[in-house]
């Protein structure tokens, strides 16, 4: 009995260590601090030809945001990829050059008059808010630029200060007015956004191999703990299996619905999902999941001999040995003391007989 009431107690109080480890890690799991995530983009394999580069920006940002704190958004691409113009802008400036002409000969009127996002003037002409826009605004931009790069020290720091509201204004307005002289933007769309964008030389792969090594210098750092990679490019697969293996979680936005990518990481989105917010909210699940799976690969049991023998061998449990042999010890003295009461009486009489006859000798 008291072997097995041992047995009991060890069992109890390992059930009773497995519901507590289950509680607190529960308890870590909902108050664990939210991932550094990482946008990591190839703009050389995946341009946002079909989104406008600042609102695909905006997106994707918001979409990773889903997943933790976003720390570093960072672009590569060479110059061919900055120069070049899509076919959507394309057709679009085409239609802007056709409506111009339709406007000037007065064979068209907008419902709506243009308006000046620096001044607040209106045009019924968009060839006059371009005119306007380039006389006026372009040239005051020229001159604060001068006078900040003309000033030093003290003096300086209060120049851009004081113009940079009024520059960002401007800023913004020449992206909707002005067309850009070489390509439609992409760079300086994405800066606005908050990205830091970096061109490489025209060399082959080398915004590859650029941005593979600023994604292994993030996980040397621990400074990332999601990674979301914005390609398409099988190059890239390696990485991922190592940023596995380093216990990160990752992401990858692209269009190959059965590329290696998507296979290998923790979640794939199509530029689609990014766009109709399906993604942002597909997130939440995602890192649902990722807690989940957590809390299970925590308890899952591996058998350590040495750790078992430490907890059954404790001071609190019965040393089995010592009560076996008391419990054979007593049980040999029963059987000899039996025996030998057995032996003073013949063969043929009963037991009864033979204590009633001692009984009557004494």
């Amino acid at each position: 009995m008291l072997r097995f009431r041992g047995i009991l107690n060890a069992v109890q109080s390992k059930r009773l260590q497995a519901l507590n480890s289950f509680n607190s890690l529960h308890l870590d799991s909902s108050n664990q601090s939210p991932f550094n995530v990482g946008i990591f983009w190839d703009l050389d394999n995946k341009p946002p030809n079909s989104f406008p580069p600042y609102d695909a920006a905006v997106r994707l940002k918001a979409v990773a945001s889903s997943f933790g704190v976003v720390r570093y958004m960072v672009a590569y691409a060479n110059r061919h990829a900055f120069s070049h113009v899509p076919s959507a802008v394309r057709e679009q400036r085409t239609e802007r050059k056709l409506l111009n002409r339709l406007e000037n000969k007065g064979a068209l009127t907008p419902v709506q008059p243009y308006l000046c996002r620096v001044c607040g003037r209106k045009f019924y002409n968009n060839e006059k808010l371009l005119n306007h826009f380039k006389q006026l605004h372009e040239r005051e931009q020229a001159k604060r630029l001068n006078q900040i790069e003309s000033a030093r020290g003290s003096r300086r720091v209060k120049l851009v200060g004081k113009f940079s509201m009024k520059m960002d204004k401007y800023r913004n307005a020449a992206m909707e007015v002005l067309t850009p002289k070489v390509g439609y933007g992409l760079g300086d769309e994405l800066k606005r956004a908050g990205f830091w964008v970096r061109m490489v030389s025209d060399k082959p792969q080398a915004a590859d191999i650029a941005l593979r090594n600023h994604i292994v210098d993030m996980m040397d750092k621990r400074n990332v703990g999601c990674v979301v990679l914005v390609s398409d490019d099988s190059d890239f697969v390696d990485v991922l299996r190592e940023a596995k293996l380093r216990c990160l979680k990752t992401v990858v936005v692209g269009d190959s619905n059965d590329g290696v990518l998507k296979r290998t990481a923790d979640a794939g989105f199509s530029w689609k999902e990014v766009m109709l917010g399906k993604a942002k909210k597909e997130g939440v699940s995602v890192v649902g999941r990722w807690k989940d799976r957590d809390i299970l690969k925590r308890l899952e049991w591996t058998y350590n001999p040495q750790m078992e023998k430490k907890e059954y061998s404790s001071d609190e449990e019965v040393d089995f040995e010592t009560e076996d042999r008391e419990i054979m010890e007593g049980d040999c003295g029963k059987d000899d003391k039996f025996m030998q009461e057995k032996d003073n009486c013949a063969w043929w009489e009963l037991h009864s007989d033979f204590d009633r006859r001692s009984s009557e000798s004494h």
